[in-house]
């Protein structure tokens, strides 16, 4: 099976194992302690989107209506913060586990560094290749037009 239908997978039975892991919590410590740690995780979460999330949020909205994209690509910490606080306001044990690991430095730096390579392999020339739509044509004033020189030729 490919990545997609796993993660599809993992989505799908996801509120189920949340559901097994409150009842097992709460099982061990109470219904009432569990509730209110589920309660707690998700104004952490709320408090978290607000303090550090919203910084980020607005760091991405200047990028996209400014067109730069590079200066995401490179706050991966941001975006894994923001992650987390997503996570943490879900409701559920399991969630809120891979929030704090999120919000652990050295985990979040190990987790992003393994998302980085997994990606597609630099190229060792030292080229970047762009999609049509991710890069625009800025004429420099100090060379010679080269389109004039070809009309008059």
């Amino acid at each position: 099976m490919n990545v997609a239908k796993w993660l599809l997978l993992g989505l799908l039975t996801l509120p189920l194992s949340e559901l097994a892991a409150f009842i097992a919590v709460a099982a061990s410590i109470g219904f009432a302690w569990a509730f209110g740690l589920v309660l707690l995780s998700s104004v952490a979460g709320m408090l978290l989107l607000r303090h550090a999330g919203g910084s980020h949020i607005s760091r991405m909205r200047v990028a996209m209506q400014q067109g730069s994209f590079t200066s995401l690509q490179a706050d991966g910490t941001g975006g894994a913060i923001l992650l987390a606080g997503i996570l943490l306001l879900i409701p559920g044990f399991i969630t809120d586990f891979v929030a704090l690991l999120l919000l652990i430095a050295p985990l979040r730096r190990m987790i992003l560094d393994l998302f980085r390579r997994s990606g597609p392999p630099a190229r060792a020339d030292g080229v970047v290749d762009l999609e049509p739509e991710q890069w625009r044509h800025i004429p420099d004033p100090t060379l010679p037009d080269r389109r004039r020189d070809e009309d008059r030729g």
